[in-house]
């Protein structure tokens, strides 16, 4: 069990938050009145006070919301907690999205001290249920429900696509035979062919966002732009490419043209990257073939399966 210490609002992105004592937490919007509320993942900033003081130890000078977080924590690492973990605070619930964030502008902190703490150890959440919540109090940790929904995430890698001279379709085909065998899809991204941008988005899905499953689609042909699986093995901690070799396989019993692909598949922390091809109807063939047996492989990632177990 844990207690909130500090609520800070700001009613303005990129001023200063304020120090209030109560605030009202709106269902799938955030806290009435802050500037960071609307509907996306990260609605409810956190960061925990155990951090704050560490670092105060090393003669930092800070008050309550200089880091830009709403709410100042006691009783937990938030850093350590897997997304998904959920917090109930009165008749308030909220759930973890994401760990940590880029940081675009170094604030005055950064600039005073060489460092700022939240863009690794703040965490963000999303408003579940709304109500009332006030300085001092407790706060129950739930953690995440092992039979949850797999959540995944899909890249459509294009230059033309991304350039807005072709529609993506492949991306939304993904997406709809994912909808359909009941995952949760956390974000879809088109991106251009560009490698750097590619792994800092695999990399940000893997490690912040901790999605079960990546899917790419395009840029595993032989073309000197199709960079996806240089990409996908640079992030990755252990190659699974048993997945890409029987998609491969199976779309070889389709068209012989299947052997030009350089799809790869690989594990980043407990993150699955699956490289897919780029048409719409070979993402559809790849994923009526994979999706039957996928199951097992994130379960076990997840830890809620064992290696001989059926899902």
């Amino acid at each position: 069990m844990g207690a909130i210490l500090h609520i800070c609002i700001s009613e303005k992105r990129g001023t200063p938050k304020q120090e209030v004592n109560s605030v009202r937490l709106l269902p799938s919007r955030g806290i009435e009145n802050d500037a960071h509320a609307g509907n996306w993942h990260r609605q409810v900033s956190l960061l925990s006070a155990e951090k704050i003081r560490e670092f105060q130890s090393k003669g930092a000078q800070v008050e309550p919301g200089a880091f830009g977080e709403n709410l100042v924590v006691e009783g937990f690492d938030l850093r350590a907690l897997p997304v998904g973990a959920r917090f109930r605070i009165n008749d308030a619930l909220l759930e973890m999205t994401q760990i940590g964030k880029e940081c675009h502008t170094h604030c005055r902190i950064y600039q005073t001290m060489g460092d700022c703490i939240m863009p690794r150890e703040g965490v963000f959440a999303e408003v579940l249920s709304g109500g009332i919540i006030q300085k001092g109090d407790p706060i129950e940790m739930i953690p995440p429900d092992p039979n949850r929904p797999f959540t995944a995430a899909v890249i459509t890698l294009s230059d033309k696509g991304a350039a807005g001279e072709r529609e993506d379709k492949s991306g939304p085909a993904i997406v709809n035979l994912l909808h359909a065998d009941g995952y949760d899809i956390k974000e879809t991204l088109l991106l251009a062919d560009d490698r750097p941008s590619l792994e800092k988005e695999l990399i940000r899905l893997a490690d912040q966002r901790q999605v079960d499953v990546i899917f790419t689609t395009g840029g595993t042909g032989f073309d000197e732009r199709d960079i996806t699986p240089e990409a996908t093995i640079a992030v990755c901690d252990r190659m699974a490419n048993g997945i890409a070799e029987a998609i491969r396989g199976y779309s070889m019993t389709i068209t012989p043209r299947a052997m030009f692909s350089r799809a790869v598949s690989g594990i980043r922390k407990k993150t699955l990257i699956v490289n897919l091809p780029g048409s719409p109807k070979a993402v559809t063939e790849a994923l009526e073939f994979l999706l039957p047996n996928l199951g097992h492989g994130l379960g076990i990632l997840r830890g809620t399966e064992g290696e001989c177990a059926r899902r």
